[in-house]
């Protein structure tokens, strides 16, 4: 599976936890409030300014590496 800018964080979380280490560490420290859950991966790194394709990267290459 890969993850995708318009996944949202919910199910990218429901992916595999270990994610949300991956997201805080970049700057997203809401990664389990309610509003967090039902945006995509580029709306929430578009509000936390960050770099969307640095996240994705990091994100797939941690799935790669499972």
């Amino acid at each position: 599976m890969r993850i995708t800018k318009n996944m949202l964080i919910g199910d990218i979380l429901r992916v595999d936890g270990g994610m949300a280490q991956i997201l805080m560490q970049n700057g997203m420290g809401c990664v389990y409030c309610p509003a967090s859950s039902r945006e995509s991966l580029e709306e929430a790194c578009k509000v936390h300014g960050m770099d969307p394709e640095k996240v994705l990267g990091e994100l797939n290459s941690y799935l790669d590496n499972l």
